[in-house]
């Protein structure tokens, strides 16, 4: 179980920064240059590289270089795992929420 956790934490870790987060949610509407994901953001292009590498790292973005011009794109797969995990604590969530709402409402019927 410890391995399958390692690229969620990646995964985790890599969404944790709000550049990297903003990256995302830009490729979540299309692919994008690197140059095209750095116009937005207040950094130097070395800077968007680096935390290119970290978002490929996580398994979450996909690149790749035709010419001059590195295109990235998200992977769908990876997002779906993220999703997963965080759907599944939802609904741990919500059945516990449900028990106390049950035992609440058999409390006030006594």
């Amino acid at each position: 179980m410890l391995n399958n956790q390692q690229p969620l934490d990646l995964m985790f870790q890599a969404l944790g920064d709000p550049t990297r987060r903003a990256m995302v949610e830009r490729l979540s509407r299309g692919a994008a240059s690197v140059s095209e994901l750095a116009q937005p953001l207040d950094m130097t292009l070395s800077a968007v590289v680096q935390h290119l590498a970290i978002l490929e790292g996580s398994g979450l973005v996909k690149s790749e270089k035709v010419g001059r011009v590195r295109t990235c794109r998200i992977d769908p797969d990876a997002l779906q795992a993220v999703e997963r995990w965080v759907n599944d604590r939802r609904i741990g969530w919500e059945r516990r929420l449900d028990r106390l709402g049950d035992y609440l409402a058999r409390g006030e019927d006594d």
